[in-house]
């Protein structure tokens, strides 16, 4: 026989409009013999997945991004308490690597400036030795035609004295 509570359970559960604020998931009890326990499992939240929102979860590595976050253990399980260690270790080294990363990144930078200022210097370089060179010859066509001009000069002031005495 079926008392008036067990009754009203049963239409509760299998009536899935009855209820509807309360956010509990309605589960029919109709095959279940009355002399059994039955264990009802709800929820008071409409969440489809058990996780549990993203603002509970405490960031033990706030850097890293969500999905990468070491999830909190299971106190009760050993095995989770080592997952947990584990999974910390391997942010920790994560966290080590893009740090390392960042900073060959920088070092990157820097020597790529320095190579490109090298190489504006060495192009500098051969624009200054070109210049050189071109200085060369023309100093060296400008003492070439002194020379000349000192002769020529020499030759007309003895030119000049040879006059000045013959008159």
């Amino acid at each position: 026989m079926v008392d008036s509570n067990q009754t009203r359970l049963h239409t509760n559960l299998e009536d899935p409009e009855e209820g509807q604020g309360s956010g509990a998931h309605m589960i029919s009890t109709a095959r279940v013999p009355a002399d059994k326990p039955v264990r009802i499992a709800f929820s008071l939240d409409n969440a489809a997945d058990d996780t549990p929102p993203e603002d509970t979860i405490p960031l033990v590595f706030p850097e890293l991004e969500q999905q990468l976050q070491p999830l909190p253990p299971c106190h009760d399980s050993v095995e989770s308490m080592q997952v947990y260690k584990q999974h910390c270790q391997i942010a920790e080294e994560y966290r080590e690597v893009k740090k390392e990363i960042a900073l060959l990144e920088e070092r990157k930078k820097e020597l790529i400036a320095k190579l490109d200022q090298a190489e504006k210097e060495k192009l500098d370089a051969a624009q200054l030795a070109r210049e050189f060179e071109a200085l060369t010859e023309e100093n060296r066509t400008l003492k070439l035609a002194q020379s000349q001009c000192v002769e020529q000069l020499e030759k007309l002031r003895i030119q000049y004295q040879k006059r000045q005495g013959s008159s």
